[in-house]
């Protein structure tokens, strides 16, 4: 059980890649407390999966120190945190309007700052631990058509520097995940947007991207959230670490 007497906060955990963080770190002894903003679909999945849940909008701050005070109060604690809530909208910067990118940067990005401000000293109130910010290989490298996204996803990589170099003397731990095409409702919405009546295309496009010429499973982003969720990453901290099937390897 590596993360036996954890209590972690997992933000977007309703579906996709949260969910399966959710149900990966149940596995190991962690008890959680997902955040969403579909009320609905969080309740579902929580009560399905023996976890708590919070609602409301990473993006808004009020809300975002809400979600925080409500899943602290129902962990007893915490020392696991992962900024997991994201959205994606793709454009160009002369063909994504306003809202678009306010938006893009408002969850991904302020969406992430807003939630660790308000977590972070609970962690720090529990001794420390580990926070787990959710990029992108976007992030990393450019992707055509996705302007706000990947600014907003490579935005984080340089917070999650800042956040490790300023919390390190409270043994909190910030690390930084990049996925790449990973096979989610967020990826399927986008081939969808994309495919013009054919997503499979689309998907298939992505997986081609690859060097391993698949689509990554949610659980396998999981298990690379376990391993720096857990003490056996005592020393690693101020990373990002492309969970990509070789997508940036290229």
């Amino acid at each position: 059980m590596r993360l036996k007497g954890k209590r972690a906060f997992i933000t977007g955990g309703a579906s996709g890649l949260g969910l399966a963080m959710a149900k990966r770190f149940v596995e190991e002894g962690a008890k959680v407390v997902i955040g969403d903003l579909n009320a609905k679909e969080a309740a579902e999945v929580a009560f399905k999966g023996k976890f708590g849940y919070v609602t409301g909008d990473v993006s808004k701050l009020a809300e975002a120190e809400r979600m925080v005070k409500e899943a602290v109060a129902q962990l007893g604690g915490l020392e696991i945190l992962v900024n997991n809530a994201g959205i994606e909208t793709t454009g160009s910067v002369t063909t994504c309007d306003d809202g678009e990118w306010d938006r893009q940067i408002g969850v991904n990005l302020n969406g992430t700052y807003r939630i660790s401000r308000f977590a972070v000293p609970a962690m720090i109130a529990s001794g420390g631990g580990s926070v787990i910010n959710i990029s992108s290989v976007g992030g990393l490298v450019a992707v055509k058509e996705y302007s706000a996204y990947g600014a907003s996803k490579a935005a984080v990589l340089q917070l999650t520097k800042s956040m490790c170099a300023d919390y390190a003397e409270h043994n909190i731990r910030v690390n930084c995940l990049c996925p790449g095409p990973i096979d989610t409702p967020l990826l399927h919405r986008a081939c969808e947007k994309l495919g013009g009546g054919h997503p499979e295309k689309i998907r298939e496009l992505y997986a081609s991207f690859t060097i391993l010429k698949r689509l990554g499973r949610p659980e396998e982003v999981a298990n690379a959230a376990l391993f720096l969720a857990s003490d056996e990453a005592s020393y690693i901290t101020g990373v990002a670490v492309p969970v990509d099937g070789g997508f940036v390897a290229q």
